[in-house]
């Protein structure tokens, strides 16, 4: 029989000779057989990317789709036994793929989705009591670290992604108008859900996230935004239940 690699290589490279080792009864190269199997796996590769990045797949159409699919799929092989996990380096391929170029919002549409699915599969974490919180004194609080959850995703974009996103997965979502978007991926229960930030929002979670408290992380976001409300903020990430830690 032939080796693993060579196999899978032969398997997603449709131009690829039957393995050494792969024949009928008779002895004969197993070529017929073969090629259906290889077609089934890619057909497979290809309707698990679809069910991965739906949002995608709608924008491109099913042929379109199925074009970058193909491409992608005989490129990038599952690490995976795990269906459900593959596709992860498809909003990187989307961004150097060249007959995409002029649909520049695309990559991020694909990171979107793929947050959605890592967050889906994050661990599940206990949140804080939000009395925890709200019982501390100002200088306490701007002291304070809070950590976030691990199904908590943040996707930074020039192109207004979480509006794309809604018009194409929410009966009734208004057209999406031009702008730069900051999304904050959340999981109170099972399903993770996409929240559009407010501005500043963003800069506040890249602080946090990146460990500072959460007075400092206020004025990276103040700066950047005198607008920025962090009541909301806090009031959103403690009802959806994104916090996980308090640190005083």
């Amino acid at each position: 029989m032939p080796g693993q690699a060579a196999f899978a290589d032969a398997v997603l490279d449709a131009s690829a000779p039957v393995p050494p080792g792969l024949v009928n009864p008779d002895g004969v190269p197993a070529t017929k057989r073969f090629d259906v199997y290889r077609n089934n796996v890619v057909l497979s590769l290809i309707e698990a990317l679809g069910t991965a990045f739906p949002v995608v797949k709608k924008l491109l159409g099913e042929a379109g789709f199925a074009n970058l699919a193909q491409v992608f799929v005989r490129g990038h092989p599952p690490s995976s036994p795990m269906l459900m996990l593959y596709g992860a380096a498809l909003p990187g391929f989307i961004e150097g793929f060249a007959p995409l170029a002029k649909l520049g919002y695309l990559p991020d549409v694909a990171r979107l989705e793929q947050a959605l699915r890592e967050s889906y599969h994050s661990a599940d974490a206990a949140p804080i009591d939000p009395a925890e919180l709200a019982a501390l004194p100002p200088e306490a609080l701007t002291a304070a670290r809070i950590t976030l959850a691990p199904a908590t995703r943040l996707i930074r974009s020039p192109w207004p992604i979480h509006a794309i996103w809604r018009f194409n997965m929410e009966q009734g979502a208004p057209k999406p108008a031009m702008a730069a978007e900051d999304v904050l991926i959340l999981r109170p229960e099972f399903d993770p859900m996409p929240v559009k930030l407010g501005p500043g929002g963003a800069t506040f979670l890249t602080a946090i996230q990146a460990g500072n408290p959460i007075g400092n992380a206020f004025e990276a976001a103040l700066a950047e935004h005198p607008e920025f409300d962090l009541t909301a903020l806090l009031g959103l990430l403690l009802g959806q239940q994104a916090i996980t830690e308090l640190e005083t």
